[in-house]
């Protein structure tokens, strides 16, 4: 009964996947959730109230000016008494409206009066779903607190075409409820830390870019793993072929200069850890045309350094109480990390040799290194290393004695 007594208000939104907000309503009462769900008339065109109401075994909420509701203040009173407001599926239209403070209707309203966690589970054709418009939704949103599941992959059940735009799956959907609702209870609750993940991508013209191998599933893994200690977590990620973790509040960026910035807004924090394999170099000015192979061999590329992100929060004047930095070394592990951890400022180096499958691999060996020494762990996989190194994280910032 992972969701005992826990209150959780389902809004189900228009779009096919609303059939997909009957079995969710099952689901999370068979955790032990008590679930109050709110339908948009659109939604009342994929699935009844009376099917709805069944499954949650009791009321369903449509109307912002209904007579009896709205006697009492109906939809602050729903807003308000609820632990977690769940909107599944959330359309780009109701997306867009809510980056822009629009209530006009219950879901609405409630969406901009509560004052509880809330989960979006975006369902859409991928047209739609990449279209800059609701890019800029999606990123207002977040910047704003809201924590989302999916869309995944997969085909769409209205048009047959493919592409990412599909409602996560309802136990996904509960998954990413589950480690919202733990925030408050475990070790870090009350923290907030922020983690880098993935590579970043710096661009040489408008199809080339400067990369590397990082698949970000290390720092994505160590950001679902701090969410379930009970953390309030930031992931900051470079370009990934990965889902958002569920639970996080998870904020997308391409180059260094991009990471850099969204780390400097998510400050302060209890905690940083630094995962992500950033670009050392980007070019000088790149180029506003695809450069074209001539006869003369190829261009001369001028190369400036990034900003170093480590090092920049490391030595700054917002340090966390904990700064946790990655080595990915290929030789002379130990003497790097140990150098690393003095010149960027860090409290820990967690050291890791890069040379065989790690980058992009399911497995790491790892070595933490610290002014008291290095503590070599076992190779195991990425998940493991993630919850033993969010546990260190615990324990670490409880000996700091920082409220």
């Amino acid at each position: 009964m992972t969701l005992a007594d826990k209150r959780i208000l389902l809004v189900i939104g228009g779009g096919i996947a609303a059939y997909k907000g009957l079995d969710l309503i099952r689901r999370l009462r068979e955790r032990g959730a008590k679930v109050t769900p709110v339908m948009t008339r659109a939604a009342g065109e994929f699935v009844t109230p009376l099917s709805v109401g069944a499954l949650a075994g009791t009321k369903v909420y449509g109307e912002l000016f209904d007579r009896d509701d709205e006697q009492d203040v109906g939809h602050i009173r729903l807003a308000r008494g609820a632990d977690l407001v769940i909107l599944a599926p959330a359309s780009a239209t109701r997306m867009g409206k809510m980056a822009a403070g629009i209530g006009d209707d219950l879901a609405g309203a409630i969406l901009l009066a509560t004052r509880a966690p809330v989960l979006l589970a975006p369902a859409m054709n991928p047209a739609m779903w990449t279209h800059p418009a609701t890019r800029r939704s999606l990123e207002t949103l977040r910047r704003d607190g809201l924590r989302f599941v999916g869309p995944n992959r997969g085909e769409m059940a209205e048009s047959g075409e493919s592409g990412e735009g599909r409602m996560a799956e309802p136990l996904e959907i509960v998954a990413a409820a589950e480690a919202i609702l733990a925030t408050g209870t475990g070790p870090l609750a009350g923290r907030h830390v922020l983690v880098t993940s993935g590579p970043t991508h710096e661009p040489i013209d408008p199809v080339r870019y400067i990369a590397n191998r990082s698949s970000g599933r290390q720092g994505h893994a160590i950001a679902a793993s701090l969410a379930r200690l009970g953390a309030r977590v930031t992931l900051v990620s470079g370009p990934v072929a990965l889902a958002d973790p569920p639970g996080v509040s998870t904020i997308h960026v391409e180059t260094a200069r991009e990471m850099l910035a969204a780390v400097e807004a998510a400050l302060p924090a209890d905690a940083a850890v630094f995962v992500a394999a950033v670009a050392d170099w980007r070019t000088e000015g790149d180029a506003a045309h695809k450069i074209k192979k001539g006869t003369e061999g190829p261009p001369a590329l001028s190369l400036v350094e990034n900003p170093d992100i480590l090092r920049t929060v490391g030595t700054g004047s917002r340090r966390p109480a904990l700064v946790v930095g990655f080595a990915a070394e290929t030789r002379d592990l130990l003497e790097n990390a140990a150098a690393k951890l003095e010149r960027k400022g860090a409290d820990l180096i967690v050291a890791n040799d890069v040379s065989g499958d790690v980058m992009g691999g399911e497995a790491n060996t790892v070595r933490l290194v610290s002014r008291d020494g290095v503590e070599e762990w076992p190779r195991m996989p990425k998940g493991e290393v993630a919850d033993r190194l969010a546990l260190d994280i615990a324990r670490r910032l409880a000996e700091t004695g920082t409220p």
